[in-house]
C-alpha cells in the first residue's frame, strides 16, 4: 500500500511539474519583448496610405505610425519619408497634440504653413507645431523629399506655438566639435527645445536635438547610451560601421551601415558609428535626432 501511495505522490507530482512547465512554455511564448533598436533601409520600405497621401503625395512609415512592426517607441509617433511627384501636392494635416519637425532630403518646394507659404529646399529644416495645418506642394520638375518626425506632446506638458514659421538651413549652421566627442567628428546643432541656447532653432517641447555628425575617414562617435531619451539616426552619407545594442563599447555590435538606413534607438541602447577608415572617400554624413522619453510628470526630475 505504501509502494502503491509512494507511486501515485510521485506521479502526481510529476504531472504537477509538467503542467507548471506547460503554462510557463505558453506565456513566453505569448510574451512580446521589445528589440532595443530597430532598423530599417528607406529605400526599400514600401509606401502606405497615410493622412497626408493624395495620388501625388506619398509616405513612407520607416518607424512608428504606418510601420507594419512599430515596437518601441513611445515618444516618437512616427518617422518616415515624404516623396511629392512634380507638380504635386499632400493633403493638409492639423495635429492636436503632435509636433513635427521636416528635414528636406533632396528637391524644393513649397510648405503652406496655416495661411502662409514658404520656400523649402535641399538642407531645409522646420518646427512643425501642434494646432497649426501644414501641407508640403511640389511645384518644380524633380520629386520632394522630406523626412517627417513626430513627436507625442503629454498632456502634461504645455505646448506652444511660435508667432511664425521656424525654418533654416544646415548652411546657416556652423560646424564644431561638441563635448565629449573625438574631434574626428563635427558637429551642426540644428534644433533644440525652447530653453536651448546652443542650436539654431530653440523651437521644439519632445525633441530636445536634431543635429548632423559628420565623420573624417576612420572618425567615431564613441559608443554610448542614453538614459531618458530615445534617439533615431539616418545615414546621410557615406559608410561605414553603425553600433546598435548591447555591449560597454559596441564592439559586439558593429554592423554595415550605408546612405539611407534608419536606425531607433530605445533608451539605454549602445549606439555609436566608425566612419570607413579609407582615406580616399568623402566625410560620412549622419542626421540624428533625440526626444524626451514620456515618463510621468513623478519621474521626470528623478
Amino acid at each position: 500500500m505504501y509502494t502503491i501511495c509512494g507511486g501515485n505522490f510521485l506521479v502526481s507530482r510529476f504531472f504537477t511539474l509538467f503542467l507548471t512547465l506547460l503554462v510557463a512554455a505558453g506565456l513566453a511564448a505569448d510574451r512580446k519583448v521589445n528589440p532595443t533598436f530597430l532598423y530599417r533601409h528607406i529605400p526599400n520600405v514600401a509606401e502606405k496610405e497615410s493622412d497626408v497621401t493624395t495620388p501625388t503625395c506619398h509616405y513612407k512609415p520607416v518607424f512608428g505610425m504606418g510601420d507594419s512592426a512599430p515596437g518601441p517607441l513611445r515618444g516618437i509617433t512616427r518617422f518616415g519619408e515624404i516623396t511629392v511627384d512634380p507638380n504635386g501636392t499632400c493633403r493638409a494635416v492639423t495635429y492636436p497634440a503632435e509636433e513635427q519637425v521636416y528635414y528636406v532630403t533632396e528637391g524644393k518646394g513649397v510648405l503652406n504653413y496655416a495661411a502662409d507659404k514658404a520656400p523649402v529646399r535641399k538642407n531645409d529644416f522646420m518646427y512643425l507645431p501642434p494646432t497649426v495645418s501644414h501641407a508640403l506642394a511640389n511645384e518644380s520638375l524633380q520629386p520632394l523629399r522630406v523626412l517627417v518626425y513626430g513627436y507625442r506632446i503629454p498632456n502634461w506638458v504645455k505646448a506652444t506655438v511660435p508667432e511664425k514659421l521656424q525654418i533654416a538651413n544646415i548652411e546657416e549652421v556652423k560646424l564644431q566639435q561638441v563635448g565629449g566627442h573625438p574631434p574626428s567628428s563635427l558637429f551642426q546643432l540644428l534644433m533644440g527645445d525652447t530653453t536651448s541656447t546652443r542650436d539654431r532653432l530653440a523651437s521644439a517641447r519632445i525633441l530636445t536635438s536634431l543635429f548632423i555628425m559628420e565623420f573624417a575617414p576612420g572618425g567615431t562617435n564613441l559608443p554610448h547610451h542614453h538614459d531618458r531619451e530615445e534617439e533615431i539616426y539616418v545615414v546621410l552619407d557615406g559608410d561605414g560601421d553603425m553600433v546598435a545594442g548591447g555591449g560597454v563599447d559596441g564592439v559586439e555590435n558593429k554592423r554595415p551601415a550605408k546612405a539611407g538606413d534608419a536606425y531607433f534607438f530605445r533608451l539605454n541602447c549602445t549606439v555609436g558609428f566608425y566612419s570607413n577608415p579609407d582615406q580616399s572617400l568623402p566625410k560620412a554624413h549622419i542626421l540624428a535626432a533625440r526626444s524626451t522619453y514620456p515618463f510621468p510628470p513623478s519621474r521626470r526630475q528623478q
